[in-house]
């Protein structure tokens, strides 16, 4: 890892290769980290009620976030998810997909997908929590 090398993924010699996450990832530098953010605007006003809207305004909202501390998308080494319903997520994996790679490109850091039965916003259909490493220069 050299100091323009935001990070490096770690796959276990003789793992299946990860396929749109990491296993794990080695990070230095300052780090950034977001509060649960949800799929609402800057007015906090939701203007998608479907899970595919949502999760992109998430992303949208995980990458303002990151860009007040000089952080890009690239820069994220870990997303934890908390989704209502299970199988609106299922059913969606290609539009889910589809947005991720709009908003964060191909860059996949370590992730963890939650099924809860609620979330503190009752439209809220996701929260992702994110953190990021900013590499020193």
């Amino acid at each position: 890892m050299t100091a323009m090398t935001p990070h490096s993924f770690l796959d276990p010699e003789g793992w299946v290769p990860a396929k749109g996450y990491a296993n794990g990832m080695l990070a230095e530098g300052r780090m950034v980290f977001t509060g649960g953010l949800v799929g609402w605007n800057a007015q906090q006003q939701f203007e998608h009620t479907d899970l595919v809207g949502q999760f992109e305004q998430v992303l949208k909202n995980i990458v303002a976030v990151l860009a007040k501390a000089g952080a890009r998308p690239e820069h994220l080494v870990r997303l934890t998810w908390y989704i209502t319903d299970k199988s609106e997520y299922l059913g969606n994996l290609k539009e889910i997909g589809a947005a991720y790679r709009r908003v964060l490109g191909r860059h996949f850091p370590a992730m963890a997908v939650v099924q809860v039965v609620s979330l503190m916003e009752d439209a809220a259909k996701i929260e992702i929590e994110a953190t990021a490493v900013i590499p020193h220069e």
